[in-house]
């Protein structure tokens, strides 16, 4: 017969004191764009900065001796004035259960991140539109775009960011026959990164729809890093003030930065021709 005296947690909880375990922060994409691996980062320590562009000149050929003067060319010139926004979230952290403010700092942060991920995403929708012929996304699609931005001229390295309602598609279609027995399809099928598709390195989002981007099926964006430009005066930064009248602490997540479109040509959005 079982004994219900026996002291325990269940009839004693009481005398038990909690331990608090690891947080579980809510699923957060990290920045993609705030590194400034795929988009420049300028420093503007005033919170302004001119983003200079230069166009196209035409060169003289001299094949025979001539005493005339090589023809002078005046570049046209484009001055990108850029002005860094405010980006916050904040909290108050009373002194009532000691609880540490880096706990809710790091959720402010996240949110900070994400809310300039959503201005880059908005700006990659400004880039050249190159509609699909079907609803899915495929490789020849990408094949296309990459064409598109090598024949407007630029020939640097290309990023490419799909959205995540179209990378299951994608995938497929790497997985078909056409592309079997591949380092390529080998290495994207086991780890599920996209590595480089013709010459462009692929990154996954969840902000790339068309709610972020303001076009209507939008697929994927791909663009070389003189598409845009990113001014920054501080990045993200966690401050912890004491407030009195709170008996606790201001904790404040902040972002100084904007994100500039410099050249739509040098950039892709593949998008649903519905």
């Amino acid at each position: 017969m079982a004994n219900e005296n026996y002291v325990s947690a269940i009839n004693t909880d009481a005398l038990v004191l909690p331990v608090k375990a690891a947080t579980i922060y809510a699923a957060q994409e990290s920045s993609l764009f705030l590194g400034g691996a795929m988009i420049p980062v300028v420093n503007a320590p005033n919170g302004v900065v001119h983003f200079p562009e230069l166009g196209t000149v035409d060169a003289d050929k001299v094949s025979s001796e001539t005493n005339a003067d090589i023809e002078a060319e005046l570049p046209s010139s484009t001055k990108n004035a850029t002005t860094c926004n405010l980006y916050a979230a904040r909290s108050v952290v009373r002194d009532l259960g000691n609880i540490d403010p880096a706990e809710i700092g790091r959720v402010l942060g996240q949110a900070v991140a994400k809310k300039f991920d959503l201005d880059v995403m908005d700006a990659l929708g400004n880039l050249t539109g190159q509609e699909i012929a079907s609803g899915d996304l495929d490789i020849d699609e990408i094949f296309s775009a990459v064409g598109t931005i090598r024949g407007n001229g630029e020939m640097g390295q290309l990023y490419g960011v799909v959205g995540a309602g179209s990378y299951a598609a994608l995938m497929s279609n790497i997985g078909t026959q056409a592309y079997a027995g591949g380092d390529f399809q080998t290495e994207a099928l086991r780890s599920g990164f996209l590595a480089n598709i013709a010459g462009v390195q692929t990154f996954v989002s969840a902000h790339l729809d068309a709610t972020n981007t303001g076009v209507t099926g939008a697929k994927m964006a791909i663009f070389g890093q003189d598409a845009m430009r990113i001014a920054m005066q501080k990045n993200v930064d966690i401050e912890v003030g004491r407030r009195a009248a709170a008996v606790g602490n201001d904790v404040v997540a902040s972002l100084h930065a904007a994100v500039a479109e410099i050249d739509a040509t040098r950039g892709v959005l593949i998008k649903d021709a519905s």
